[in-house]
């Protein structure tokens, strides 16, 4: 299964499938495990992005979350956005060694220098990246897996098979190519179902079919 399920849930992946919230709604079991998971998997997380800042931003959380529960890092995200010019990548890509000193300080992100220069480092390569591709989203979603290679339907039991993708495991490789940092196979495959190139929504949890929609109403870039 993709970080990005197994983190949400907290680790236990012996949970419910499904949990009813107290305003009836049936969620994937994470998303009912506090108010801030809610919100975000009923109105973010598997709806397809193709917003270059929101896919950069989330490529560089994912980082910082490696080794923590996305919980920390939902809960700091706001001032991350602060700390990080708003995941602008073209000023982010100028931050220098004296930037990288005061984020060391600021106690409203996660202090780590490997992570902090891994995420202006990044900015410098999608900025590549975007000058030979015309944007991240329209690289980012040359990797979205086929559709019919997906489970019909969505069961806990074909969720816990999936893990990292065929689609993933090259993306994070290129981007590895690319001078990226943080970006390992699972990584990138919990990035991949939190901007909706996969729906790892459960069969019967109530975002399911919304997101498939979104799915299905997106013009991919190009």
């Amino acid at each position: 299964m993709g970080r990005g399920v197994q983190e949400q849930g907290i680790g236990r992946t012996t949970h419910p499938r499904l949990a009813t919230g107290s305003d009836g709604h049936r969620r994937c079991w994470w998303g009912a495990a506090t108010p801030d998971y809610a919100r975000y998997h009923d109105t973010e997380w598997g709806f397809p992005v193709t917003d270059d800042r929101r896919l950069f931003e989330k490529l560089c959380l994912e980082g910082f979350q490696a080794g923590l529960s996305w919980l920390t890092i939902l809960r700091k995200r706001e001032h991350f956005r602060r700390a990080f010019a708003g995941f602008d990548i073209a000023r982010l890509a100028r931050f220098t060694p004296a930037r990288v000193e005061r984020l060391l300080k600021d106690p409203g992100i996660v202090r780590h220098r490997g992570k902090i220069e891994a995420t202006i480092a990044n900015a410098r390569a999608a900025r590549d990246l975007t000058a030979e591709f015309g944007s991240l989203a329209a690289y980012v979603w040359t990797f979205e897996p086929d559709p019919r290679t997906r489970p019909a339907r969505m069961t806990w039991a074909a969720l816990s098979r999936l893990g990292p993708c065929a689609e993933s495991l090259a993306l994070s490789k290129d981007l590895k190519r690319r001078g990226w940092r943080f970006v390992g196979p699972t990584t990138v495959y919990a990035f991949m179902q939190a901007m909706g190139l996969v729906n790892d929504h459960l069969e019967g949890c109530w975002v399911r079919d919304k997101a498939e929609r979104a799915r299905r109403r997106l013009v991919r870039p190009s």
